[in-house]
């Protein structure tokens, strides 16, 4: 046994170092790719938003069916009338974002305006269906920034000076601000204020717009009693400053949310104001003899979370139907290529986007319907506050 000894190792010897070899490339060669992957230039590398865009576009049934196979409790989840997921049609989806059982997947991408139906409506309001649902458009960012001659008559200056809200608030959140409004769109404005205009694609201005919706509402809410901020800076300059363009909106506008969080820990609902670039026929109702604006949620789909802040959209839309009968257009989900998908509403599960009237409403409608949002919202708010305390 000795003398096989020494045998035994030169037969062994070998065999080791070659193991060890593999393992010292592999580690090096781990190593070598690290460092590419975090030196290279930040386009080319795969972060967590790429990994997140690829895996969304897989059915949740074919994870669960994944995890069924290594886990017998998640086979317990997979539904017993689903079929167990084909490869060749999940590889397909992945690679081309087209579902072999989904015709919308290609003809969204392939026929204009198509790509609409990728939208939910989740509860129609009255009248609400596919062939009017809110307009999101996207200008050249020159058009946005061109200097018009905006006009507002003294009749609306009245209404801006006097608030028509419908009670005072005896509760109060003191000096706390927990409510932030902003625009990403703030300089989306409205054809009755733009003399000779008639082109939705330039009702766009630079003080006449939006912001001044905001600010009602905001004025209303005080009334209520509910701390409120009001963004004021200007979304579409600082585009215009970092040279980017229109679609770019909602990453300019994400800082301002996220500094907005970062300096007030009292924040606790965050609504962004736009108005739709549909016409008035569509925007526009009558409650108590007395015109309003319409107003439409929009959640969007493309986040974690998001059933979260369509629960709140829900909520408020009821309230509001019931308050307003028609004065709510419906809560309506948003997802895919065609738009955003996720409207900033990842950083606070109370974030919504609403749809304030049209480009054919005049500003006297708009407070209206600000100012009925207001008196909705402080019966929400201070509802909430009762359950929470």
């Amino acid at each position: 046994m000795k003398q096989r000894k020494p045998h035994f190792l030169l037969f062994i010897f070998p065999k080791l170092m070659k193991r060890s070899s593999y393992y010292l490339l592999c580690i090096i060669g781990l190593f070598l790719l690290i460092g590419l992957l975090t030196t290279i230039s930040p386009t080319y590398r795969f972060s967590s938003q790429t990994i997140s865009d690829w895996t969304k576009k897989i059915e949740s049934s074919t994870f669960i069916y994944m995890f069924g196979m290594e886990n017998k409790a998640f086979q317990q989840m997979y539904p017993e009338e689903q079929k167990i997921p084909s490869l060749s049609s999940a590889v397909l989806h992945l690679a081309t974002s087209i579902k072999p059982n989904d015709p919308r997947s290609l003809l969204g991408n392939e026929l204009p305006g198509f790509a609409i139906f990728d939208n939910n409506i989740l509860i129609a309001g009255e009248g609400t269906d596919y062939t009017n649902l809110p307009i999101e458009s996207s200008p050249p960012l020159e058009e946005v920034l061109k200097d018009r001659d905006a006009v507002v008559d003294e009749k609306t200056k009245e209404a801006d000076k006097e608030n028509e809200s419908e009670k005072k608030g005896t509760l109060t959140t003191g000096d706390k601000k927990v409510v932030f409004i902003y625009n990403t769109h703030n300089t989306e404005s409205f054809l009755p204020n733009l003399p000779g205009e008639t082109d939705p694609d330039k009702a766009y201005d630079k003080k006449v717009n939006v912001t001044k919706v905001s600010d009602r509402f905001s004025k209303t809410l005080q009334e209520q009693g509910i701390g409120s901020e009001v963004n004021k800076k200007d979304i579409m300059e600082i585009l215009n400053q970092r040279g980017w363009q229109y679609p770019n909106s909602y990453q300019a506008s994400r800082q301002v949310v996220q500094e907005a969080f970062a300096n007030n820990k009292d924040i606790k609902y965050v609504f962004d104001i736009h108005r739709d670039a549909s016409g008035r026929e569509h925007t526009t109702t009558e409650i108590g003899g007395k015109s309003y604006a319409r107003i439409a949620i929009v959640v969007g789909e493309d986040y974690a979370s998001y059933e979260k802040n369509l629960a709140f959209a829900t909520k408020f839309h009821y309230m509001l139907e019931k308050a307003y009968p028609g004065l709510s257009r419906g809560v309506i989900t948003k997802k895919g290529k065609s738009t955003n998908g996720v409207f900033n509403q990842d950083l606070s599960e109370n974030a919504i986007l609403l749809e304030i009237g049209g480009v054919g409403n005049n500003l006297e409608e708009l407070y209206r319907s600000a100012d009925a949002l207001a008196n909705v919202f402080g019966d929400y708010y201070w509802d909430a506050e009762k359950v929470n305390n």
